[in-house]
């Protein structure tokens, strides 16, 4: 994560993972959640924060969830159905239930079905937020197999050339096992700048560069501004502006949609007007493609050899998708997880009000 995003070291204050997955459990089950899925939801949430993925980690999302258990508008026990299936496919109605916790349940069956036939497609609609979209891909990979997921859902990014907003920022991820590399983890917008980080930059005073945002016109902003308020911008694509190839982003937006919307038999978010998100999750089995420890040999080599070129003027390494969130989360292990001091303020405020022991911390 760019460094104009991370939690300045005045303002930091460390604590435990463990602590921290335990206060999540207990908010989630005080929304009304299993205390089954409380744990589910609370792995998904601090495994994020421990890869140093704060954006899609508890400063931004669990309150976020919080108000929508509060306002009905997410079930914390959804009567989820499986409602078509076929040997290598299965479609999912969550019942509004939140994909953090329905992610890892949905990759799970993709993942038995490509243990016996060798892939498993998994999609899903009326879900609400599935999180860091990578938690549930480097379920596969964990699982020896390569694991992709996609979501769709949302109105706030226009299509290149657009002065209305057509998508969200439908990320796309994927993810791959080594031998003895960390493994690979691509997450990733398909917006110029992920949505969440938006608030990051709001929290932490941060500027955003050009080409990340446009007016309410459409108009690409191509100088460096200060986060504006809410109603007064529209995200766009990656890439920017069309010279700088937000074509591209544009098109890999509507792979989103057409994953994880058109493939759950729903209607995207730019025809409904927003509601509910879409989610899609793929499991490929890599021992029904080739030999499984040579292809994680063959992982180990490429990844060593991108990790190993030279680097450019000005930079210390070369880093593929992963390598630094899997040292993120070692450190963060050993030294605990920095959240930002109005982070804390917010837990602070919350277990006082469902009367929950307060976050442990370690400053």
């Amino acid at each position: 994560m760019l460094e104009r995003f991370k939690v300045p070291k005045e303002d930091e204050i460390h604590v435990p993972h463990d602590g921290l997955r335990e206060t999540v459990a207990s908010i989630f089950e005080k929304m009304g959640v299993s205390p089954e899925d409380s744990e589910l939801g609370a792995d998904t949430l601090v495994s994020t924060d421990l890869r140093g993925v704060e954006t899609h980690g508890v400063s931004n999302m669990l309150r976020s969830y919080v108000q929508g258990y509060s306002q009905g508008t997410l079930n914390p026990r959804p009567d989820w159905k499986v409602i078509r299936e076929s040997a290598t496919t299965a479609t999912i109605n969550a019942d509004r239930g939140l994909a953090v916790i329905l992610g890892p349940k949905a990759m799970q069956i993709a993942i038995d079905k490509a243990r016996n036939i060798g892939m498993g497609v998994v999609t899903m609609y009326n879900a609400g937020h599935s999180g860091a979209i990578g938690h549930h891909a480097m379920l596969a990979a964990k699982a020896d197999m390569v694991g992709m997921t996609a979501t769709a859902g949302g109105l706030g990014v226009v299509p290149t050339f657009g002065a209305e907003p057509r998508f969200g920022t439908n990320p796309l991820a994927i993810s791959a096992p080594a031998k003895s590399e960390p493994f690979l983890l691509f997450d990733a917008a398909t917006s110029a700048i992920a949505g969440n980080k938006l608030g990051l930059a709001n929290r932490v005073g941060a500027n955003l560069l050009g080409g990340w945002i446009a007016g309410t016109d459409g108009d690409p902003i191509l100088d460096e501004v200060p986060m504006p308020e809410r109603g007064q911008y529209y995200q766009l694509p990656l890439g920017g502006t069309r010279e700088q190839g937000s074509h591209k982003g544009y098109g890999f937006s509507l792979m989103s949609e057409v994953l994880a919307s058109m493939l759950s038999g729903d209607r995207p978010s730019m025809l409904t007007g927003g509601g509910a998100s879409h989610h899609y999750f793929a499991a490929y089995n890599i021992a029904s493609f080739c030999d499984l420890e040579e292809f994680k040999q063959n992982m180990d080599d490429m990844l060593r050899t991108l990790r190993e070129t030279p680097p450019a003027p000005g930079h210390a390494r070369v880093l593929y998708p992963g390598l630094s969130e899997y040292e993120e989360e070692q450190e963060r292990r050993e030294n605990g997880i920095p959240l930002h001091k109005e982070v804390i303020e917010w837990f602070s405020d919350i277990c006082a009000e469902l009367q929950l022991p307060p976050l442990r911390t370690l400053d």
